[in-house]
């Protein structure tokens, strides 16, 4: 497999580990102004949040609450007034993955003009923006690795649409990572936090590349690092060293690290995405409900790969046609062993979805894939097979 050319650029500090928090004051100086971003209110039941504040004393603080899961465009504008009026240096996003999501959001939409539309600028063509405030983060759930990537997604109610964006001033100056703080996530959101990053790690690895490359070597790694730890997890969300561990490879699996010269799928992504905005569905459980049938459909282009990681991740033998179908299964078994759904029906969505997501697509003109190929038509197929 030929390596792409390729440019990484990832300026994040990570503070890993217990106490981190305190350090808040070497890391943001005193004459800043700070968002303090935040969601539902759950960092201040941990004491995440009094913490923040102690060790923010004799700052200037503005607060944000209430950004949701699959962070609201609306929600996120009001944000941005505030950083207007407030002329806010740093966002400080505390939170998980949508809160982080949206702290980028609103740092590159709160330097557009007046006259632009942010929702086109800021998320359609945010590749573009010059300018943006910049952002640090204390993450309370480990699963988007939002904390170490350009890469946020944001919800249109109105429009209907969940879109990803991206650019490089909003990678995260620094991220502090405590595994403690994400102890107070229950049994549904860490087999979310799970199920997304293990995903993230298959949407660069098990494309129609293959071979055994750094890249892959990295990747396959981290997926063997979550399927050891999951079942920890899910045994005891106590677990405090296997919550560091998890966080870890959560932060790893999408870093950019892996996906450094080699293509990238992301078509269970954006069809999830629609199944979210349609339905309300938890990101991670559309995505445990897409990938595996994805995979069926497109299986003789991605039969190497899918092997590779049948071999070197799952341990299975046999052909090469034999793992594949092999491995198809197995994940679908992995992902049920984290109380994940497989199908559209175990997770309360009828079969009309089928056709509603397919039309939806094809009225917009996409197709999804690192070849591009995943057009309407396939995605009828896929959630087909997924019902």
């Amino acid at each position: 497999m030929k390596t792409l050319n390729f440019t990484f650029y990832r300026p994040t500090q990570l503070l890993f580990g217990e106490n981190n928090i305190e350090r808040l004051p070497t890391l943001i100086q005193k004459e800043q102004k700070i968002l303090l971003l935040y969601g539902g209110g759950s960092i201040k039941k941990n004491g995440i949040y009094d913490r923040t504040k102690q060790a923010l004393t004799g700052y200037h603080v503005v607060e944000f609450g209430g950004i949701e899961a699959n962070p609201h465009y609306e929600t996120c504008m009001n944000a941005v007034a505030i950083v207007k009026q407030e002329h806010i240096d740093l966002i400080l996003a505390v939170g998980g993955g949508s809160v982080m999501d949206a702290a980028k959001f609103i740092g590159l939409a709160s330097k557009l003009p007046d006259t632009a539309d942010p929702w086109q600028s800021a998320v359609l063509e945010s590749g573009q923006c010059q300018d943006a405030v910049p952002i640090a983060v204390i993450p309370t759930l480990a699963a988007t690795g939002s904390e170490m990537n350009a890469g946020f997604v944001i919800s249109n109610i109105g429009l209907q649409e969940k879109r990803a964006g991206g650019n490089s001033l909003v990678i995260p100056k620094f991220a502090i990572m405590e595994p403690s703080a994400t102890l107070s996530c229950d049994a549904r959101q860490t087999s979310n936090g799970i199920a997304d990053a293990y995903v993230h790690v298959l949407e660069q690895y098990l494309t129609q590349d293959q071979g055994e490359t750094l890249q892959s070597y990295w990747a396959e790694g981290v997926l063997k690092t979550i399927l050891a730890v999951a079942p920890r997890l899910m045994a005891n969300l106590q677990d405090v060293d296997a919550r560091g561990i998890f966080m870890h490879a959560a932060t790893m699996a999408l870093n950019g690290m892996i996906s450094m010269g080699v293509s990238s799928d992301w078509a269970t992504h954006m069809i999830g995405h629609e199944l979210t905005i349609l339905y309300g569905i938890d990101h991670g459980r559309s995505l445990t409900i897409v990938m595996p049938n994805l995979w069926r459909v497109r299986r003789e282009a991605k039969l190497g790969r899918l092997a590779q990681y049948g071999r070197n991740v799952l341990g299975l033998t046999g052909t090469d046609s034999e793992v594949a179908d092999q491995a198809i299964t197995a994940t679908q078994v992995f992902f049920q062993s984290i109380k994940m759904p497989i199908t559209l029906s175990e997770a309360g969505i009828s079969s009309d979805a089928i056709d509603r997501i397919s039309q939806k697509v094809a009225d917009r003109g996409d197709s999804f894939g690192e070849d591009g190929k995943v057009d309407s038509s396939m995605i009828k197929e896929i959630l087909t097979l997924s019902k």
